[in-house]
């Protein structure tokens, strides 16, 4: 009985090793990438992704501000104040979308896109081979309300320019040209 409690502890003892050596070293971020982002959003600047992120045939990359963690700061998901998603166009490089106070690409503001100023922002994403990046941004207000739900934001291929998705995360919504708040003409 002793060996084989011995020989169990032994065993499970040797599992976290091997699977702290399987995991991948993240790929350094190239020079001119990192220095793309920093002249986008200043030296604090993380570049969180970087490749053909669209799956359009362009190199891609998405950078942000992102709000280390803390005792305070213990929120789940990357929290960023600011991000962007950048592509290089020829010899240069040139912004598809801003997560700045609101969501906004070249078009004007996405849809969803909160009225109130935004300050911080959970920022998730996932990466499909069919769909391409995929962006889930939820605002955070003082003391965060779980009840908010995501703002979806993908690569519209018809319209050639990352999009807001509908709360079914499948259609598409137009963009903005301004946030105005609607004034009824009810007295």
């Amino acid at each position: 009985p002793m060996a084989v409690v011995v020989a169990g502890c032994g065993t499970d003892a040797s599992k976290p090793a091997v699977q702290g050596e399987a995991k991948p070293a993240a790929p350094a971020v190239p020079d001119d990438i990192q220095s793309a982002a920093e002249s986008l959003l200043g030296r604090e600047t993380q570049v969180l992704l970087f490749g053909e992120l669209a799956k359009n045939g362009r190199q891609e990359f998405l950078a942000a501000n992102v709000v280390p963690k803390t005792p305070t700061n213990n929120l789940p998901g990357t929290i960023v104040t600011r991000a962007v998603v950048v592509e290089k166009d020829g010899a240069n490089w040139s912004e598809l979308l801003r997560c700045d106070e609101h969501l906004k690409n070249q078009k004007g503001f996405l849809g969803m896109t909160p009225l109130a100023a935004v300050t911080g922002w959970r920022l998730q994403y996932e990466q499909s081979e069919d769909k391409g990046l995929a962006l889930y941004f939820t605002p955070l207000k003082g003391v965060t309300d779980s009840h908010v739900l995501p703002i979806g934001v993908r690569w519209n291929p018809e319209t050639k320019r990352y999009q807001s998705l509908d709360r079914t995360y499948e259609h598409f919504l137009l963009e903005s040209p301004s946030l105005d708040t609607a004034r009824s003409s009810l007295r």
